[in-house]
């Protein structure tokens, strides 16, 4: 019975974490976007794509990721500037949106990984968080961005590299305070699972 209880508890836990998750990437939507020539705007959307990875690991920030994808499937405007709807999957940033799933599952595994280390402080959890982000929420994520804007833009790759590159300075950026805000929870939560380790 006791452990049935607790299965129960760490279910509902996850699923209230990927709905807060789905949830602040909305929030995030509701910050105006840049518009750039190339059809994809800059947003801070990306931010939450990290912080999903970090703060719950592969599976659950993967799951964060579809259910807000599906949300925005359907029709609701959650994405910056109020977009939703299928229409937004046919355009150059489909490589992007599509990539916030897979971008948080790799943020996630990378983070999961390096909080194996067996001496843990929050200095070394943020540093973690930045090298998780940098390699899943950065680098990953652009290159999915990068085979979007080649299939739907009809972009050749040297001209969707130099594109995505006009994104790289302010997603260094995100990585920087994605680690800055692990930083602060594993300061003020120390025993939250970042990277959905001891799940």
């Amino acid at each position: 019975m006791t452990s049935t209880t607790s299965l129960s508890r760490n279910g509902a836990r996850s699923m209230a974490q990927v709905s807060l998750f789905a949830a602040l990437m909305a929030v995030m939507g509701l910050i105006p976007k840049i518009d750039l020539p190339l059809g994809v705007p800059i947003t801070i959307q990306s931010l939450g794509v990290m912080l999903a990875g970090v703060m719950l690991g592969p599976w659950r920030g993967l799951q964060s990721m579809l259910l807000f994808l599906a949300a925005v499937a359907v029709g609701l405007p959650l994405l910056s500037g109020g977009r939703g709807g299928i229409g937004v999957f046919l355009a150059p940033s489909t490589g992007y949106l599509l990539g916030y799933a897979l971008a948080a599952c790799i943020t996630g595994a990378v983070m999961y990984a390096l909080q194996k280390s067996p001496q843990l402080s929050p200095r070394r959890t943020a540093i973690h968080a930045f090298v998780a982000a940098l390699i899943g929420g950065l680098i990953f994520e652009h290159l999915f961005g990068m085979l979007g804007l080649m299939a739907m833009a009809k972009l050749s790759f040297a001209q969707a590299f130099k594109a995505t590159l006009l994104f790289v300075p302010g997603d260094f950026l995100k990585c920087i305070l994605c680690a800055v805000i692990v930083h602060t929870v594993a300061r003020g939560m120390p025993d939250w699972r970042f990277g959905g380790r001891h799940d």
